[in-house]
């Protein structure tokens, strides 16, 4: 129902963002469509009649902040959760992509996509005497940006086009610093479905086609969200945080092979001393 209700056709990744996160694509059923590997949720009508329903996500994303926030952060940065998120995110938003020498893992209950695997577990590198809270934040956020783009880019090579993402829950609303660390990391323009209550106005579209066209409805799906559904902001990435991501993400890449898969051949020595290079890079340019 998010997924429809956010505009979800052929081209478009809808990323439903909340306590976990739901990617949701969909391919007409008429055509071929190989098995995605990792991707285990390709079935035929599980969103919209005619199409194939792809289906991935990650199993914790804004879990992953709140148990940061309920069980780390002190409350030098706020008596309650709410105000520790304030002072989290004006802290980290004042941080260059890799000036703090941090990189996670976004596996903290277990890895849904593209590894399927609930027994790994998350990680936090790079941490020294000096990391502060807001340091950590970011970097879990960034985490989970890169787990994102790991599933974009095993949809997108598997033959089928992305177009667009558009983005809705509760974290994509409210929260811009994660919504523009998406943008940067993955390359790719974040936008923001128009509709706070997808679900809603997903199941508002099933009843509008179930009406019928002679009782002001719609004919079909694609006719209702054409009318009914849209986005009002977006997110476009900055091409200087972009280059620096690329880089952070060659790292997490190899800790997400070296860490998640049985056939990863090859040693972790050059993480730290890399992390360390792209901090002093970052903050010498920033000074």
């Amino acid at each position: 129902m998010g997924a429809v209700g956010a505009g979800v056709k052929i081209g478009t990744l809808v990323k439903i963002l909340g306590t976990s996160t739901c990617d949701v694509m969909v391919w007409p059923n008429k055509e071929k469509l190989a098995d995605i590997p990792g991707v285990c949720g390709i079935v035929d009508g599980s969103v919209m009649g005619g199409y194939f329903g792809i289906e991935a996500g990650q199993s914790a994303v804004g879990d992953i902040f709140l148990w940061f926030v309920n069980n780390l952060v002190p409350e030098t940065y706020g008596k309650s959760a709410d105000e520790k998120f304030e002072t989290l995110g004006k802290l980290a938003s004042e941080l260059n992509p890799g000036e703090s020498g941090l990189l996670a893992l976004d596996w903290n209950n277990g890895n849904r996509t593209i590894l399927v695997d609930v027994r790994l577990s998350g990680l936090i590198l790079g941490q020294t005497l000096h990391t502060q809270p807001h340091e950590i934040y970011r970097a879990l956020i960034e985490g989970t940006a890169y787990g994102a783009l790991a599933i974009i880019d095993r949809i997108a090579e598997n033959g089928v086009e992305i177009e667009q993402v558009v983005n809705c829950g509760g974290l994509a609303a409210k929260n811009t610093l994660l919504m523009q660390i998406y943008a940067d990391i993955t390359g790719r323009p974040m936008k923001i479905s128009r509709s706070e209550q997808t679900p809603a106005l997903g199941a508002g579209i099933f009843a509008a086609v179930a009406a019928g066209k002679s009782s002001g409805g719609y004919e079909n799906v694609e006719e209702a969200q054409k009318y009914m559904t849209g986005t009002d902001k977006s997110y476009e990435p900055i091409e200087e945080n972009h280059q620096v991501y690329k880089k952070l993400y060659a790292l997490y890449k190899q800790l997400h092979d070296g860490f998640g898969t049985k056939e990863w051949q090859g040693g972790m020595y050059n993480v730290m001393k890399d992390l360390l290079e792209i901090r002093d890079e970052v903050r010498a340019a920033k000074n």
